[in-house]
């Protein structure tokens, strides 16, 4: 009798070990499952915030910037209104134009037109090359630029400015191409320049270059 009970209850020990062992080794199947799907969960996150630096950094296209480096004068010939010679200048220089590509992917533009202006009255045009600015880098070109006043309808305020020995135009530019990314990627962009040279009349020289 005694030996049947102490039977029972080892068997019953037995199976409330393995209901144990079983109760334990579900608890950390299920810890295991939480902790994968938590592993998961942080990578999509980690991947989401990669592909959205990478959209805001390298995918978003920006205009490139056209401005004005250096001017080297050639020639530069003014005549003050002196009787019945009206007022007049005719001179020839060497402008270094930059385009300046900020994007992640090479720009190509086209020929473009560069305007020169006086009081508003075209006094010249110069053509901008087509070419390439590789990815943020900036392209330089030399453009030769011939500009004369016998175009200009009134000249009493050249009169006036020659006298006080500056000479004032405004220059106007767009330039139009496609930025291209990973070789898949093209999108249409253009830069736009507006300058305003002052010459010195007296010294021959750029005194005063602001564009925008």
């Amino acid at each position: 009798m005694l030996t049947t009970s102490a039977s029972k209850l080892s068997t019953l020990n037995e199976q409330a070990e393995r209901y144990a062992a079983l109760a334990q080794m579900k608890e950390e199947g299920e810890r295991s499952r939480k902790n994968c799907q938590l592993c998961v969960a942080a990578f999509v996150v980690f991947q989401a915030i990669i592909i959205l630096v990478f959209a805001l950094t390298f995918m978003r296209i920006r205009n490139p910037k056209v401005r004005f480096g250096t001017i080297d004068i050639q020639s530069f010939q003014t005549t003050a209104p002196n009787g019945a010679s009206p007022a007049s200048f005719d001179m020839r220089f060497i402008a270094q134009v930059t385009v300046k590509n900020t994007n992640f992917g090479h720009y190509k533009f086209d020929n473009s037109t560069m305007k020169f202006l006086y009081d508003g009255v075209e006094v010249g045009q110069a053509i901008i090359p087509e070419a390439r600015a590789r990815a943020r880098s900036t392209k330089k070109l030399n453009v030769t630029v011939a500009l004369k006043s016998n175009g200009l309808p009134n000249t009493a305020m050249l009169g006036t400015e020659l006298r006080s020995n500056v000479l004032t135009l405004n220059s106007q530019a767009k330039v139009t191409g496609k930025v291209e990314l990973m070789k898949v990627m093209k999108r249409k962009k253009s830069a736009e320049m507006e300058c305003t040279l002052v010459f010195n009349v007296q010294n021959k020289t750029v005194q005063e270059l602001k564009c925008k």
